[in-house]
């Protein structure tokens, strides 16, 4: 049994651990199981699933609710990927759970990125619920949005760390930030659960403790709760049939198990096992808060048709760090496509490239002012070709039928971004290969043919900060709509 629990003497819910250990046998001797019921809350809830996973008496619900997987415009401005009627439904249906077996629902990186606009965005559809039902949950928001004070001290104090491949921070960068979180661990969880949290809605937090949580309050071993957390962390993924939503996670004192919520799919030892290399280039270790979970002599073994045992995952306790990511807007986009057909472009797709690219610089120079011009940019992406790597391809490459070629014009405002793609325009649309040729013409996507695309958003921060006590970078806030009558709870919903 692994015991490497990750607490410290200044943890102020160090004993919480030491007690959960002593009450994991007495009250789950089948396990302690956790509905993971969709890989990203908002992508579909499936309400059957959740039943049988209430059948089967799971006693908690969690759920990933964001990523950086799609850039950093959703911590930057603090808006959410999915649309809010499709989070509101996949809550409601948790939500009417929760109201039905009485059992708590986790929530991590709420609205997407898990910054405080985010937090707030979830929490407001969560109370709107809340009244809509007429239950009264008690509500933890754990809060892990940094100031950029705060930062510049713990980076001034050595406590913060490059990852490959940043630099040393500089306070330049941290005030380029609109908004910095640390990500968090399964240990903020662990306190709201431990003080009566109905619903927990996490900040940034790694999408494995969302889950590992609830397993580790109630006293499971590390290895195997953080292992099950890497496996459902989407939903799943991890079975035969990826078109359904969710899976079963039940975790002992010796492993784990894990089984789709729907019935007519199974998981397998294989698709069990390929889920570490899910955004983890070691397929045997993976850095969490706090340690790091080994499975290099894990073993999975099919149990039934549908489920799948795993057995042999440890937890190594390490120093305890917090991911800190950051996101800031900075210049502005104009774009503009084009789909080619033309024999002598797709002849030599490379070398137009690079003829076109220089033209429409020097066209741009010559139709505006130097000192207007500023800092700005032009690329072009050859869609059908190179247009992921940039990079030249093989020789003996088959011509494409096609190509798209994508235009990109980068300024520090919107206006002069525009004015370098009306510039371009012409060129962009006529420019031959072949000079001694007649002009060809090339096939605009839209008209007008200029798409103001908006501000740039991109990552400033990708390092660690050092903490003996989790607590300096986590506020929690809680909402307990218990004593609220139903006008106020509709109140509370509507802000």
């Amino acid at each position: 049994m692994d015991e490497a629990v990750n607490c410290n003497a200044s943890n102020p819910i160090s004993s919480t651990f030491k007690l959960a250990r002593n009450k994991m046998n007495d009250q789950f001797a089948d396990g302690v199981k956790v509905i993971v019921p969709t890989g990203s809350l908002g992508a579909g809830v499936r309400e059957e699933e959740v039943a049988f996973g209430l059948a089967q008496g799971a006693h908690a619900i969690a759920s990933d609710a964001g990523s950086t997987d799609s850039g950093a415009a959703y911590l930057a401005t603090g808006k959410s990927k999915n649309n809010r009627s499709a989070v509101k439904r996949d809550l409601t249906i948790l939500m009417k759970a929760h109201a039905e077996k009485g059992i708590p629902i986790i929530v991590g990186t709420s609205g997407q990125a898990g910054g405080d606009i985010n937090l707030d965005w979830t929490r407001d559809i969560v109370t709107e619920i809340a009244g809509e039902l007429g239950i009264a949950p008690k509500i933890a928001v754990l809060r892990c949005e940094q100031d950029k004070d705060t930062i510049k001290r713990l980076n001034a104090e050595r406590r913060i760390k490059p990852l490959p491949p940043q630099g040393p921070l500089a306070d330049y960068t941290i005030d380029e930030c609109d908004h910095i979180v640390a990500v968090l661990g399964v240990e903020p969880y662990v306190a709201a659960l431990e003080a009566g949290a109905d619903i927990i809605l996490g900040g940034r937090s790694t999408d494995t403790a969302v889950l590992a949580a609830y397993p580790i309050w109630k006293g499971a071993p590390w290895g195997p709760s953080w292992h099950a957390g890497k496996t459902g962390e989407c939903g799943a993924q991890c079975t035969e049939d990826r078109e359904s939503s969710g899976v079963l996670l039940t975790v002992k004192s010796d492993g784990f198990e894990v089984e789709p919520l729907s019935e007519s799919n199974r998981c397998t030892p294989h698709s069990v096992s390929a889920h570490m290399l899910y955004e983890n280039t070691d397929p045997f270790r993976l850095v969490e808060p706090g340690g790091v979970l080994d499975v290099t002599n894990a073993r999975y073994v099919p149990l039934d048709q549908r489920r799948v045992g795993v057995k042999g995952s440890i937890w190594e306790k390490k120093p305890y760090t917090m991911k800190l990511e950051g996101a800031g807007g900075g210049q502005y986009q104009t774009l503009m496509l084009v789909g080619i057909q033309d024999p002598d472009v797709l002849r030599d797709i490379d070398g137009f490239h690079d003829r076109i690219l220089k033209a429409l610089y020097q066209r741009t120079r010559s139709a505006i002012p130097a000192e207007d011009l500023g800092d700005f940019h032009i690329s072009l992406r050859m869609y059908g070709w190179n247009a992921m790597t940039g990079m030249p391809l093989p020789e003996g490459t088959p011509t494409p039928p096609e190509v798209g070629m994508l235009f990109i014009a980068t300024a520090d405002t919107q206006e002069l971004a525009n004015s370098i793609a009306h510039a371009c325009n012409p060129y962009f649309f006529h420019y031959p290969s072949v000079m001694d040729k007649e002009l060809p013409s090339y096939g605009f996507a839209f008209t007008p043919a200029d798409v103001p695309r908006g501000q740039v958003y991109e990552f400033k921060l990708n390092h660690i900060v050092e903490t003996d006590n989790w607590t300096e970078l986590v506020r929690t806030e809680w909402i307990d709509l218990s004593n609220a009558k139903p006008l106020e709870m509709q109140e509370a919903a509507n802000g």
